[in-house]
């Protein structure tokens, strides 16, 4: 009698700009997800009786052998997900402190004293793992999104069942299972699974799995929130951003161009936190339009593993598809195109799109590309209220001279994080970060957020002698 073995289904990761294959993992079933969260739980006892300590010390190791692969993993990320050499070396780098702040968040934290109302009643109250976290990441900063929430959630004495985006399913994926097994971690601690969405929905679905961190879109967010509402899970959801970089009368404007340019067109535009809605002072808008046309014109666009390059391909041509039609109909609204909007290849060049209105739809609907909307504002008071016209409330920034005027602005801004002097793609594993409303359901990463959201609290009373009660 023959018996027939199953072969698993394979997922092929591919350069974005070749289509070569850079190798494969195994596509894991709604099956395979639930028996990788069952292998979460089991080793979740034991590894959250670990010493913080050795958890701490474990997960700085994993960050110390990221770093010293640092070369593979930019060449991943590069390939993989279209970022530019200096991108992908930075994202190594921030990754690896933000594994190195979980730790630090390990071995800092300490349970505050508390007293009970009964005299005779002592209580602790400690905080404690949740379990199995479970990790979805998009394909945009693979290694840096997963590695804030690898982190904080491994040190802190969770265990981790990591879904990585199948456009980066090694540079997202494969990279932590290779670094974290050779630091030493016990087998089940962290379990990778590869695939779709009906991978990452088996993850949310999965009975072992206590919370759910994702990065993504706002749509498939909101849909990993009534889920998780309804399993009575934790979800800490990061969505997308329809940031505002708001641009004072009292600029350089060279210099606040420049920094507009940054937060626009890094990456292609394809960040969260991207610098969408330019708001500009009447005075100045002209002189900054044109200022920022010129550092988008002056942006070389190709092939960022063989070329020098400053822009690279966007993720995929569906993606490509949506930046066109959206570039479209702004300037069938009334937009005036200054600058790029006509894609060649996977490429999609830094576009600048000028007198644009609130009226428009590309003023609130987030175009996940290198597109930067300029609009005119007649004093502070309006850029505040053209900011707040959004659904979104991720980041935003005031870029001025005077830091007073700056932070008055920033106060009145409806979103999670507000940058001052500064443009809005900024990056600190020490600071809480995330958004609201449409953007998300608050801070989920980032020093006190990362522990309010991967632990949960414990109390314990003891009464002595024991309490007598009258039936």
């Amino acid at each position: 009698m023959t018996t027939l073995t199953r072969i698993p289904a394979r997922l092929t990761s591919r350069e974005i700009t070749t289509g070569e294959e850079l190798g494969g993992v195994e596509l894991a079933t709604p099956d395979r997800v639930a028996s990788a969260a069952r292998r979460a739980a089991a080793a979740a006892p034991g590894w959250a009786a670990t010493p913080a300590d050795e958890r701490a010390a474990l997960v700085e190791r994993a960050a110390d052998l990221l770093q010293e692969r640092t070369g593979a993993a930019q060449d991943l990320l590069v390939r993989e997900g279209g970022a530019i050499p200096g991108k992908a070396f930075y994202e190594v780098v921030l990754a690896a402190q933000e594994l190195r702040h979980g730790a630090r968040l390990a071995r800092e934290h300490t349970d505050p004293p508390v007293t009970a109302s009964e005299p005779d009643r002592a209580a602790t109250v400690t905080r404690v793992p949740l379990g199995v976290v479970g990790v979805i990441v998009p394909w945009n900063f693979p290694l840096l999104l997963a590695a804030r929430s690898l982190g904080p959630a491994l040190a802190l004495g969770n265990t981790v069942l990591l879904k990585p985006d199948p456009h980066t399913p090694l540079s997202g994926g494969t990279l932590f299972t290779e670094a974290f097994a050779d630091a030493g971690l016990p087998p089940g601690v962290l379990e990778v699974v590869y695939g779709d969405a009906d991978t990452g929905g088996a993850l949310v679905q999965a009975p072992d799995v206590a919370m759910v961190s994702f990065t993504g879109s706002t749509a498939v967010g909101r849909e990993i929130g009534a889920q998780c509402g309804r399993l009575l899970k934790r979800a800490v959801l990061e969505l997308g951003g329809q940031n505002a970089f708001v641009v004072l009368d009292d600029v350089d404007v060279e210099q606040a161009a420049a920094a507009g340019a940054w937060g626009s067109f890094l990456h292609q535009g394809q960040i969260c936190m991207s610098a969408r809605r330019h708001l500009v002072h009447r005075a100045v808008a002209a002189d900054y339009t044109d200022a920022l046309a010129r550092h988008a014109a002056a942006l070389r666009v190709g092939d960022p593993y063989r070329e020098d390059v400053q822009i690279g391909p966007v993720i995929d041509r569906q993606q490509l598809t949506a930046i066109a039609t959206a570039v479209e109909q702004a300037v069938a609204q009334g937009a005036r195109l200054v600058t790029g909007g006509r894609p060649t290849g996977p490429y999609y060049p830094p576009t600048v799109l000028a007198d644009v209105t609130e009226q428009m739809d590309v003023f609130h609907t987030e175009v996940f590309g290198p597109v930067a909307t300029v609009t005119a504002v007649d004093d502070d008071t309006d850029a505040v209220r053209l900011a707040n016209t959004s659904d979104y409330g991720l980041t935003a920034a005031v870029y001025t001279a005077d830091p007073a005027r700056g932070e008055a602005i920033g106060r009145r801004l409806n979103c999670g994080v507000t940058h001052v002097g500064d443009q809005t793609v900024v990056q600190d594993a020490a600071l809480p970060f995330g958004g609201i409303g449409a953007s998300g359901n608050g801070h989920g990463f980032g020093g006190p957020a990362a522990l309010e959201a991967f632990t949960r609290w414990h109390t314990l009373t003891t009464s002595s002698p024991p309490r007598g009660y009258p039936f």
